[in-house]
């Protein structure tokens, strides 16, 4: 039993960091894209295609409520989970915004929450 016990502790930190560098891509994919488009005028189909951040909101609920909500029940601490769903929220805020400013402030605010999430996880799965 302690066997199985600690695979799943594995995997879970091990998607824990998953997490942490789907947040990244996505905050890179954010900033590249302002960038690019903003600033050079490229890319614009490609990096402003819908598909791409509902993808991206997927596996962010997928990964983070397989992690973080493991997490939280296995160490009882809520402030991961408190972090995720208030990223995710703010994620699928940006979805529903579209294109702009508010999209990019929204995204970009919601990566971090849900990546700090994934690393208080990851340190209160260690204690």
């Amino acid at each position: 039993m302690d066997a199985v016990r600690d695979s799943l502790l594995a995997l879970r930190a091990r998607l824990d960091r998953v997490g942490v560098i789907l947040s990244g891509l996505c905050l890179v994919h954010c900033l590249a894209g302002l960038f690019l488009i903003g600033v050079l005028g490229l890319g614009g189909g490609a990096l402003l295609a819908p598909s791409i951040h509902r993808v991206g909101l997927g596996l962010a609920v997928v990964v983070g409520a397989l992690t973080i909500g493991i997490g939280a029940i296995r160490h009882g601490r809520m402030l991961p989970l408190a972090l995720g769903g208030t990223g995710v929220a703010l994620m699928a805020a940006a979805v529903i915004a579209g294109h702009g400013s508010a999209e990019a402030v929204l995204t970009i605010c919601g990566v971090v929450l849900v990546a700090s999430a994934h690393i208080v996880n990851i340190r209160k799965g260690a204690c």
